[in-house]
C-alpha cells in the first residue's frame, strides 16, 4: 500500500470491499516495519553488488546524480538523492533526508511515550531548506563512496545546478571530479532563457513577435542538433548555430547557408533545392530588432565552454523509474 502512497485507512477500505477480515492497526504497522527492513536490506545488497561489479574493472566511475522531493516547491520535509552508474545504469547509492520526525513530535506532545522508542528510531537527519537537501545528500554519498563502495565518482553527470557539484568537486583532491551536462537540461536552458528574456524585455512578445511556439521550435531544434553531434564539439557548435538561422528563415529571407547540404540533410529547404523544387516556409518573419535581441541570448548558449561537457542520456530511463518509485 505504501508503494502507491496509501496507508492503513486505504487498506482497511480495500479489505472491506473484498469482504476480507482486515488486521488491526498495530498488526498492520508491525508488518510494515518488517517489510521496510527486508526492502532496505535487499536494496542495500543490490547496490553493493552493482558497485562491486564496477570496482572489479576500475575504482573510478561516472555517476548520474539527481534529487527528488516528496512534493513540489521548496516546502517539502522529505527528499531523496540518488546516484546511478553511467556505464551499467544500476543504482549505486541513495541518501534519504528528512526534516520531520513523527516519534520526536509525539514524544513532545505525550509525556508517557516510551523513551526506548525515542532511542531506537531513525530521527530527522537534515536541518535547513528543502532546496539544500540535494547538495547535502550528494556530499554524503560522495564522502562515503570509497569506504562503502570502494569507488571514486570522478565523473559527475547532473543538471544545470552547480551548488551540489561545487560541494564535491574537490572531495578526492583538487578538481578530482569533472562535471558533465545532461542534454535535456541544456536544451531546456534555451527555452527558459528566452522566456525570461521575453518577460523582462518590453515589446519583445506578442503577435508577429517572439511567441512561445517559436521558442519551443528553437528549443527542439537545439536539442536535435546536440544529440546528432555528441562527441564532436566543432560539429555540435556549427549545428546549433545553423538551427537558429534555420528556424528564423522566411521566403523573403532564407538563411540556410549553414545547414548541411548533403543527400542526408535534415533541412527541407536544402532538400528542395537539390530536387529543383520551391520550398515554402511556414513561419512568419520576425522584425530585425527582435531577431538581433534573440540572437544575442541564443549565441551565448552556443559557446564551446557550455557544450563541451554535454553527455549522452543513457541513465535517463533508470533515473526516471527511480524517481517515480521514490514518489516524485
Amino acid at each position: 500500500m505504501r508503494i502507491i502512497g496509501k496507508g492503513f485507512s486505504a487498506g482497511k477500505k480495500l479489505f472491506s470491499m473484498l469482504n476480507i477480515p482486515y488486521p488491526s492497526k498495530c498488526t498492520y504497522r508491525q508488518h510494515e516495519i518488517k517489510l521496510l527492513h527486508a526492502a532496505s536490506q535487499a536494496a542495500n545488497n543490490s547496490m553493493l553488488e552493482s558497485a562491486k561489479s564496477i570496482a572489479e574493472y576500475s575504482n573510478e566511475c561516472g555517476v548520474c546524480v539527481d534529487g527528488t522531493w516528496q512534493k513540489r516547491g521548496y516546502s517539502s520535509l522529505n527528499g531523496c538523492v540518488s546516484t546511478i552508474s553511467v556505464d551499467s545504469g544500476k543504482i549505486l547509492d541513495i541518501e534519504v533526508l528528512s526534516q520531520y520526525c513523527r516519534v520526536c513530535t509525539k514524544t513532545e506532545k505525550t509525556s508517557g511515550f516510551s523513551k526506548k522508542c525515542v532511542v531506537s528510531h531513525f530521527c530527522k537527519n537534515h536541518k535547513g531548506s528543502a532546496s539544500n537537501m540535494e547538495t547535502v545528500g550528494v556530499y554524503r554519498i560522495f564522502e562515503r563512496s570509497e569506504a562503502n563502495r570502494s569507488l571514486r565518482y570522478t565523473s559527475y553527470y547532473g543538471d544545470g545546478d552547480s551548488k551540489a557539484f561545487n560541494n564535491v568537486k574537490d572531495i578526492y583532491g583538487y578538481d578530482s571530479v569533472v562535471k558533465y551536462e545532461c542534454i535535456g537540461h541544456v536544451q531546456k536552458r534555451v527555452g527558459s532563457r528566452l522566456r525570461k528574456l521575453k518577460k523582462s524585455t518590453k515589446g519583445l512578445g506578442g503577435k508577429g513577435k517572439l511567441t512561445d511556439k517559436f521558442i519551443d521550435t528553437l528549443q527542439n531544434c537545439f536539442g536535435i542538433a546536440i544529440r546528432s553531434n555528441v562527441g564532436n564539439l566543432s560539429n555540435m557548435q556549427t549545428a546549433v548555430i545553423a538551427a537558429f538561422f534555420h528556424c528564423c528563415s522566411t521566403d523573403k529571407k532564407p538563411m540556410h547557408g549553414q545547414c548541411p547540404s548533403g543527400s542526408d540533410t535534415w533541412c527541407k529547404y536544402q532538400k528542395a533545392k537539390q530536387e529543383g523544387k520551391l520550398y515554402k516556409h511556414r513561419t512568419a518573419s520576425l522584425p530585425n530588432t527582435i531577431l538581433n535581441t534573440v540572437k544575442t541570448t541564443y549565441m551565448d548558449l552556443c559557446d564551446q565552454s557550455l557544450l563541451e561537457n554535454v553527455y549522452t542520456e543513457r541513465p535517463k530511463m533508470p533515473m526516471k523509474v527511480l524517481m517515480v518509485f521514490c514518489g516524485a
